[in-house]
C-alpha cells in the first residue's frame, strides 16, 4: 500500500498543477471565478501565486523519490531550487491575498498562517541542504511539501463542502485550516515515529 502513495500524490499534484493553468486559454475571470476581488484589487499578487504555487506542487513530490534523486543529483539539486522559489514567491503572493481572504478574518488567519509556515519550512530545508545537514533538510523539506499539499487537500475537500450547501465564503472558512492542518500534523507524527524507531535500534 506504502508503495502506491508517492505515485498517487504525484498524480494529483500534477493534474492540479496543470488544472491551475487553465487560465492561460480561459482568461483570469472565467478560471477563477470565485476570486473577482483578488483579480480585481490584488491582481499582482494573485498572478504571481497561480504562476509559482503550481510550480511548487508538480515539482515537490519528485524531490522524494530515491530513483532519481541518486541517479539525477544535479538536477534533484537544481529543481529542489526551483521548488523553494516557488514555494517562497507563492507563500509571500498568498499572504498578501489572505489579508483580504474571501471568507474573512477566520479564513484570513488559515490561509496566512499556512502562508507564513511555507515561507518558513522551505527557508529552513534550505538552509540546511547549504550546511549539508541533509538529514534534517530531507525532514523539513517534508514539512514543506505537506504544506505545498494544501492545494491538493483543498480541491479534494472544497467540492463535497459546495454540494453539501455550503456557499464559496462559508467553505473557505473551513479549508483555510482543513487543507493543511491534518497534513503537517501527519508529517510530524511520521517523523516522529521514524525518530523513535532509529532510538530504540
Amino acid at each position: 500500500m506504502h508503495r502506491l502513495i508517492l505515485p498517487s500524490i504525484a498524480f494529483f499534484s500534477l493534474s492540479i498543477a496543470l488544472a491551475s493553468y487553465r487560465f492561460l486559454p480561459l482568461g483570469l475571470g472565467p478560471a477563477f471565478d470565485e476570486m473577482a476581488d483578488h483579480i480585481l484589487n490584488r491582481r499582482t499578487a494573485f498572478l504571481i501565486h497561480v504562476i509559482l504555487a503550481p510550480i511548487a506542487l508538480a515539482l515537490g513530490t519528485f524531490q522524494f523519490m530515491p530513483r532519481l534523486r541518486q541517479r539525477y543529483l544535479a538536477l534533484h539539486r537544481w529543481s529542489g531550487r526551483i521548488y523553494a522559489l516557488a514555494c517562497i514567491g507563492g507563500g509571500i503572493s498568498g499572504l498578501v491575498m489572505a489579508l483580504n481572504a474571501v471568507g474573512g478574518p477566520v479564513a484570513g488567519w488559515g490561509f496566512g498562517l499556512l502562508a507564513v509556515l511555507w515561507i518558513a519550512t522551505t527557508a529552513q530545508a534550505v538552509r540546511l541542504a547549504i550546511a549539508r545537514d541533509i538529514a534534517r533538510h530531507r525532514e523539513w523539506m517534508m514539512r514543506s511539501f505537506a504544506l505545498t499539499l494544501a492545494a491538493v487537500t483543498l480541491r479534494l475537500q472544497l467540492p463535497f463542502l459546495l454540494v453539501g450547501g455550503l456557499s464559496y465564503p462559508d467553505a473557505s472558512v473551513i479549508v483555510a485550516w482543513s487543507c493543511w492542518v491534518p497534513n503537517i500534523l501527519l508529517v510530524q507524527w511520521v517523523l516522529s515515529r521514524r525518530s523513535t524507531r532509529l532510538q530504540a535500534a
